[in-house]
């Protein structure tokens, strides 16, 4: 049965795909595309329409998220501007050597390896960070819970650094700090570049970028990313659209899904502390990375089965990170009900 042209139980899986990302986006504040570009890659979407669709979908959840963080006046305008100009360049750069590779034909070979670095090593990163971890420090993904000002004076001490150099023109941001407007638009280039090459909307790396190496106080750093996400995942989606590649059988769906994932993930925050999940975020990127290599390896070494076990593994990331997300939070929730009750009789 078919519906628009497309089989119902693709449209249900992409929905269901849809949802778990939503949960993981509402949670973590990330658009998901890191896992959305290579599940499309592993079932056999051309380099470019996987690319296209995973900005589509990027650009449709994050404008939501800016939302809320422009209403706790955690946008730097001026700044997000900036970033766009940046990463318009590096996405439109990224776009043309995707092409180039594309047309010589080591489009899909190319950018499974660099997915495969580069969510190997985020993941190891951040499980390595979230194990050591002692449950202070680090960066919240409660907005509610960030104070500008308070955030700017605990920046890290390599940004410090980085604004000691006086490059001129200085650019005021906010929390009352200056930084150099090419160390801005450097940044912005490089995470553009990545959006547009890889089909992410850099947020897992603009967002730290912001932090660590140009001193942006976290809840600007996060909502300011959010606003650029908003632009970077609208613009690299126009230029694929203009191409004829973003498929929007793929990108509805999922839409649709992630909007009810959101709101569970969103509800999570209240309930379960970031520590808790940080270790299965990293563990969901290691078994992404694990997932790309594997199709590559398949393709290699000509066995089809290892597609469906790159897919498998890649799906499986989602449902374990998720399912955490929510076991976690409905004990929260049983531990929660005995203290409200006894509050009660009192």
């Amino acid at each position: 049965m078919e519906l628009l042209g497309v089989a119902v139980s693709m449209l249900a899986m992409f929905a269901g795909f849809g949802v778990l990302i939503g949960l993981l986006f509402g949670f973590f504040g990330m658009g998901g595309s890191f896992l959305v570009t290579p599940a499309l890659l592993v079932m056999g979407y051309r380099t470019d329409v996987a690319v296209a669709s995973g900005l589509a979908f990027v650009f449709g959840t994050s404008v939501i998220a800016t939302l809320k963080h422009r209403d706790l006046g955690q946008v730097d305008y001026k700044l997000g501007v900036l970033m766009i100009a940046g990463t318009t360049a590096g996405i439109e750069v990224g776009k043309i050597g995707l092409h180039w590779l594309q047309d010589i034909g080591l489009a899909n070979t190319v950018v499974s390896i660099a997915y495969v670095g580069l969510l190997g090593g985020i993941g190891v990163f951040i499980t390595y960070n979230a194990l050591k971890s002692d449950g202070e420090g680090g960066v919240s993904h409660d907005a509610e819970d960030m104070d500008v000002e308070e955030a700017a004076e605990d920046i890290p001490d390599i940004a410090k650094k980085i604004q000691s150099y006086n490059i001129p023109p200085m650019m005021g941001i906010k929390g009352g700090l200056k930084v150099s407007l090419w160390m801005i638009l450097g940044v912005a280039f490089a995470t553009g570049l990545l959006s547009g090459f890889l089909g992410v909307g850099g947020g897992f790396i603009r967002m730290p970028a912001l932090f660590y190496l140009i001193g942006v106080p976290v809840p600007v750093a996060v909502g300011t990313d959010l606003f650029e996400i908003v632009f970077s995942g609208g613009i690299g989606s126009f230029l694929y659209a203009m191409d004829g590649a973003v498929n929007l059988s793929i990108v509805v769906p999922l839409l649709a899904g992630s909007a009810l994932g959101a709101r569970l993930g969103a509800a999570a925050t209240s309930l379960v502390e970031e520590d808790d999940i940080k270790v299965y975020f990293g563990i969901m990127l290691l078994l992404g990375s694990i997932a790309v290599a594997v199709r590559e390896i398949g393709g290699v070494i000509e066995m089809p089965v290892l597609d469906a076990v790159s897919l498998a593994i890649i799906v499986g990331a989602a449902m374990l990170v998720s399912g955490a997300v929510v076991v976690s939070s409905i004990r929260e929730l049983r531990a929660q009900g005995p203290t409200a009750t006894a509050q009660s009789a009192d």
